[in-house]
């Protein structure tokens, strides 16, 4: 067992004195080895200078079988796993690209081939050499890679949302711009449940009762789910997550672990693989680790906070102002971009129809866009802390949504803020539980509002926000085909 710090977290002394730095990428040290380089050549020579040292990566550990990973538009891992040797030959694989006009029961959209090519072709997939891990829980050495989609002519994927999210920092790095951001995850520990009918359950911990009272920031609740939590630790240092802080929620076995603030991307991959990651080890100790919204009609919902800022290209926090307390005017245009078009990005933030049981009924979750320095009602939370840690929390987003669509979404917010030049309202230093809802009130509405909103189209990629709301509408309406045990029991013979 590692040992424990005083957030209640498991660490590795050595990894301990630099957790605030990011791991360094494969096409990181393979640059450091060769010095720094400004040729129009660059990018090629990256892209191969990335190849060698992957496949070096793979030799030297003896990798046996590589799992080649896509995020689909739930979040969830699509891919092949191909033989080392295979992989190393070939170095790419394919997939059709049906799998991003798929709903979460598998079903398809009505206009599934106007979403795709009439052919249903095949995508083409090059790996990141940035994203290569061993896979912890395999029993044989294995390695897990993120894989990029292409198009057979060589252009990004337009349906895959990893692409999307590169389109928003392509914008952003356009305007000189680079995104730093910070998630924090919320999740449950829940005893296995077999029979969806059956409502969940908090698990035992070690003393062998589960958990009844709240217990936010508890050590002695985290230390319920020692087993669990070292393993999961282990897992995450032999992958290089950057996971900073773990805590206890105010949810029966509710956790929240976050991350060390760096690029958008490399955030929203590491999200992406924590989510297996956390999953794996829950269920090999005999229960399941959930990142629903709303899993338990009594417990508070699970979210996916997104810490925010703008650095120049020195560096620069571009949210600080000239004097301590006080923030830029680029600043206010961002959070104004974010309280104009956050309502028409919540299905990105709210995905699934669970969301928004989440929205509506949470204790703690935002209902509208109001903005406060420290005010954890707002939805827009600005922390109080040094000028160069200036920022802004997200907290609208569902630890249910995808990362990168959740990531691509609240950028793209305030990138309009930044263009349109609009300002934000008063900070609010009351509840913002008493302004009101301003938000859509079901996946029905969000999705309503998307269709409506041209920028959000326009930057994330029309047929992208037009598979998206294909898909989600099948699932709003796949939903609405089952009737629930409240229906039977309320309304069976009293209407």
């Amino acid at each position: 067992m590692s040992p424990r710090n005083h957030d209640g977290k498991h660490r590795d002394p050595q990894r301990e004195k630099s957790a605030s730095q990011p791991r360094k990428t494969l096409r990181d040290k393979s640059r450091a080895a060769r010095g720094r380089e400004t040729t129009q050549a660059q990018p090629e020579r990256d892209a191969h200078a990335g190849e060698h040292a992957l496949l070096r990566w793979l030799k030297e550990r003896r990798i046996t079988e590589v799992e080649c990973l896509v995020p689909d538009i739930t979040g969830n891992a699509r891919g092949k796993i191909i033989p080392a040797d295979k992989f190393s030959h070939d170095y790419g694989t394919r997939l059709p690209e049906g799998i991003f006009a798929t709903t979460v029961t598998g079903e398809y959209p009505d206009d599934y081939y106007d979403l795709t090519t009439p052919s249903d072709a095949d995508m083409l997939l090059r790996p990141d050499p940035d994203t290569v891990r061993l896979v912890p829980w395999a029993t044989d050495p294995t390695a897990q890679i993120i894989h990029d989609c292409f198009t057979k002519t060589g252009e990004r994927h337009e349906l895959a949302p990893r692409n999307v999210l590169k389109r928003v920092l392509d914008a952003y790095e356009a305007e000189g711009l680079r995104p730093v951001v910070a998630p924090e995850v919320e999740f449950f520990l829940v005893q296995k449940n077999t029979d969806p009918d059956f409502p969940l359950q908090p698990p035992a911990g070690r003393s062998g009762r589960p958990e009844t009272a709240r217990q936010s920031y508890s050590i002695d609740a985290v230390n319920e789910f020692d087993p669990i939590l070292d393993m999961m630790y282990d897992y995450s240092d032999a992958m290089e997550l950057d996971v900073e802080t773990l805590i206890h929620e105010s949810g029966a076995a509710q956790l929240e672990v976050n991350f060390t603030h760096a690029d958008a991307m490399s955030r929203a991959d590491q999200v992406f693989l924590f989510k297996r990651t956390m999953r794996e080890a829950a269920l090999r100790h005999g229960v399941y680790a959930t990142f629903l919204a709303k899993p338990m009609e009594n417990e508070p919902g699970s979210a996916l906070h997104i810490h925010q800022s703008l650095v120049d290209a020195k560096g620069r926090n571009v949210f600080a102002g000239k004097s301590a307390g006080r923030h830029s005017k680029l600043f206010e245009h961002y959070l104004g971009g974010l309280q104009k078009y956050v309502p028409m990005a919540m299905a990105f933030f709210a995905p699934n129809v669970n969301s928004y049981r989440r929205l509506a009924l949470g204790q703690v979750a935002p209902i509208n866009v109001q903005w406060g320095y420290d005010n954890r009602t707002c939805g827009l939370r600005v922390p109080m802390d040094t000028p160069e840690n200036t920022r802004v929390e997200s907290r609208f987003a569902g630890s249910d949504a995808n990362p990168y669509l959740a990531m691509a979404a609240t950028l793209a917010c305030g990138l309009f803020g930044i263009r349109e030049r609009l300002d934000p309202t008063s900070p609010l230093a009351t509840s913002a539980q008493d302004v009101g809802f301003e938000l859509p009130r079901s996946l029905g509405q969000a999705l309503d509002a998307l269709e409506t909103c041209t920028p959000l189209h326009d930057l994330l990629g029309s047929r992208f926000v037009r598979a998206y709301i294909s898909v989600k509408r099948k699932e709003y309406e796949t939903f609405f085909r089952v009737i629930s045990s409240w229906e039977r029991e309320f309304l069976l013979l009293n209407v």
